[in-house]
């Protein structure tokens, strides 16, 4: 019987248990916090179930905190023991440093948003050899490397979220005039699909706009999701092409400090990208920027934790056309072992006011 067949049976034992005593529902909810110069470690709930590691790329991140969130909730509704841990900076390098630490400690499940595709497999490919259940979440490893994880759980399509980004900005400039990309990092595997996909649909939808610099390649920046490079990439726009009508930043970290230079410059730069409308309101409402979009990082977070638990107790097995459900909601892979939640929404000033109340 191999490691995760073992787990399962062990996990179903205990919740029998918990179960015919009567208190499944009277669990209570620790929560401690260590912080060290290489990251951090959360513990946000006491079952004696799976111990499941919800790995963002950085900690520090707003949208993180929310896909957590969401991570949290689905560890609370099914008694396992979740615990938020990874790195301060966005990279392969420092997530491959808790990703032995998971293996070390022995946990029974790793939900992880891949800040490097390729880095990092080396050291999941080793936590699924010690039966370690791996679900990747808003960001998945490359293709070829898929068979590391049970499932990919993502937002969207990424030629939906990249065109749909283009559309934003073409809206906002009028469909005319030239347009640069503040992303993440350059080995951020999202974000790059996402970028790909703009390039045609930008070329061929709006021609009289185009990519600064002449080309796609030329027209993106990276900010690598840190707040200050990101600002400073921004003006690195604004310098080298002073004409440029809008930026398009597919990051959390980098629309976010767009808007607040854009304000603090009283630039005419249309910004437009993917943003927390907690983070993003105060620009949306004060006319800085008109709207950025994304899906809820919480359910993200929620229904890869879902994934992870119905694979560990033999319900659900990523293979293509398997189906799971979370919080009365049905999701299936699709080749390439993925399942995405749906298409990004827009925030705008019709609405943002009732969203950022929730994320």
């Amino acid at each position: 019987m191999n490691n995760r067949l073992i787990k399962s049976g062990l996990r179903t034992f205990a919740l029998s248990a918990v179960v015919a005593l009567g208190i499944a529902g009277c669990a209570s909810t620790t929560e401690t916090t260590t912080e060290e110069t290489a990251g951090s470690t959360e513990t946000a709930a006491t079952s004696e179930a799976y111990r499941i590691a919800i790995m963002p790329k950085a900690i520090n991140i707003g949208y993180f905190s929310a896909w957590d969130e969401g991570a949290q909730k689905a560890c609370e509704e099914l008694g396992a023991s979740c615990e938020y841990i990874g790195p301060n900076e966005a990279t392969g390098p420092a997530q491959v440093q808790f990703i032995n630490q998971v293996i070390q400690e022995g946990y029974d499940a790793l939900v992880i948003s891949a800040a490097d595709q390729n880095a990092i497999v080396p050291a999941l490919e080793e936590a699924a050899a010690a039966g370690i259940t791996i679900v990747t979440s808003d960001a998945d490893v490359a293709a070829e490397s898929a068979s590391a994880r049970l499932v990919s759980i993502l937002p969207s399509a990424a030629d939906r979220i990249g065109t749909a980004e283009v559309d934003w900005v073409a809206e906002e400039v009028g469909e005319e005039g030239s347009v640069a990309i503040l992303s993440a990092s350059a080995t951020a595997a999202n974000q790059n699909v996402w970028i790909e996909a703009m390039g045609p649909y930008l070329e061929s939808t709006y021609p009289n706009m185009s990519w600064v610099g002449g080309s796609l390649d030329s027209a993106v920046f990276y900010g690598d999701d840190d707040a200050t490079k990101s600002v400073e990439q921004f003006n690195a726009i604004l310098s080298q092409y002073p004409d440029v009508a809008g930026i398009i930043a597919p990051t959390t970290v980098g629309v976010l400090a767009a808007a607040q230079e854009k304000k603090a410059k009283g630039a005419t730069v249309a910004v437009t990208g993917l943003g927390l409308p907690s983070e993003m309101a105060p620009y949306i409402e004060d006319g800085t920027i008109a709207k950025v979009g994304l899906w809820n990082p919480i359910d993200l977070g929620y229904v890869a934790v879902y994934a992870a638990v119905l694979g560990m107790d033999g319900e659900f097995d990523g293979s293509v056309g398997s189906s799971f459900t979370a919080n009365g909601v049905t999701y299936t892979v699709i080749e390439g072992g993925i399942a995405y939640l749906g298409d990004p929404f827009t925030f705008t000033i019709d609405n943002i006011a009732t969203f950022k109340e929730i994320y």
